[in-house]
């Protein structure tokens, strides 16, 4: 039990030390991310698209 304690201690201890971003910053990193996970998306898509046209045409 002694070791759980401390370890929770020293957890509490460690997220102290983190340096939060702020909303704005949360905000835009979130906003960059979905961006290029659509971008991502689309561009995967149209290659899968593609692909799958030009087997059916060599297979025809």
């Amino acid at each position: 039990m002694g070791k759980l304690n401390e370890f929770f201690t020293n957890v509490k201890l460690e997220l102290k030390k983190v340096t939060w971003p702020s909303k704005k910053d949360a905000y835009a990193s979130t906003t960059v991310v979905i961006v290029l996970v659509l971008l991502c998306a689309v561009f995967l898509g149209g290659v899968d698209m593609i692909l799958s046209r030009l087997i059916r045409l060599i297979l025809g």
